[in-house]
């Protein structure tokens, strides 16, 4: 009886102890750009969604965006289309671009909106296109049909928070033509984020945050400046697949949001450490001091 009557009490102080987060971020706006790793693996991808909910439950305006890069590769394989990418981006012929819609605003936003339903959320899934969320061009003739964002509207998302859902945001976009473009996950939840003036922007990755050494997880920073960060990647510190996320979280406070956290998703509820805790989880990236 003791042991259980302990747990119960230190459960209590650790609710407790959360308390000054709740009230700091009740009734904010939280994006969290949602991929990688954590979506992949089953496990994961039910704790991701049980902190979404519980955040939500406790007055969090808790927005999802999210991509879907390895189940879009998975269904191009499958219907005999071999992926190919140019620094990291997905060139996207016609036939390319409608797998991408297919996948993203169909499989995986209806199947992420489902989950949060049986969590206990009430979810509701739409993709750039909708609204015209996110209006979009041609970003390079060579990768095809891969958007550069040109303007958000971002009225729709706003209308279903009012409504007390959680956004659930696939990373499409689309001209005045209605041509369809995939769109990068990260510069779109910066984009949005930013156009809502979100208390924070969480980008869930497959690393712990900035790393002095790529190679030692040890040596995250747990907190830099736009000039830090900046200077972290003219020193090299910052290198490769890092660069464009650390510039979308520069991107993301230019645009309006308080403070962008970079964490690794394959954590166990590392949203809610680094919402609830003093700890926190990953890098946090902030403004210059004035």
């Amino acid at each position: 009886m003791m042991d259980t009557a302990f747990s119960n009490a230190e459960r209590a102080e650790v609710l407790t102890q959360a308390l000054p987060y709740i009230k700091r971020y009740n009734n904010k706006i939280v994006v969290v750009k949602y991929g990688g790793n954590a979506m992949i693996n089953e496990q994961l991808k039910q704790q991701v969604m049980e902190d979404i909910v519980l955040l939500w439950l406790i007055g969090v305006k808790v927005v999802l965006v999210h991509g879907g890069g390895p189940e879009i590769s998975e269904m191009m394989t499958q219907l005999g289309k071999k992926p190919q990418f140019v620094d990291g981006l997905r060139v996207t012929d016609k036939e390319t671009v409608d797998i991408v819609q297919m996948v993203l605003a169909g499989k995986v936003n209806k199947t992420l909106v489902n989950l949060l339903e049986k969590k206990g959320g009430k979810a509701m899934g739409i993709s750039g296109m909708d609204g015209r969320l996110i209006e979009a061009k041609m970003r390079d003739e060579r990768l095809g049909y891969v958007g550069e964002i040109t303007k958000i509207h971002i009225q729709p998302v706003l209308d279903l928070l009012e409504k007390g859902y959680i956004p659930v945001i696939s990373t499409l976009g689309c001209d005045r033509d209605g041509n369809a473009y995939n769109i990068n996950g990260d510069t779109a939840a910066a984009y949005i984020a930013g156009a809502m003036n979100a208390e924070r922007l969480v980008m869930m990755t497959d690393i712990a945050g900035i790393l002095r050494d790529k190679d030692d997880p040890s040596t995250l920073i747990p907190e830099v400046t736009i000039s830090e960060a900046q200077q972290l990647c003219t020193e090299g510190v910052v290198s490769g697949g890092m660069i464009p996320k650390v510039d979308c979280c520069i991107e993301a406070i230019h645009k309006g949001v308080k403070n962008v956290v970079i964490m690794d998703g394959r954590v166990e509820h590392s949203i809610l450490m680094e919402i609830l805790t003093d700890e926190g989880a990953g890098t946090l990236v902030t403004e210059d001091p004035v």
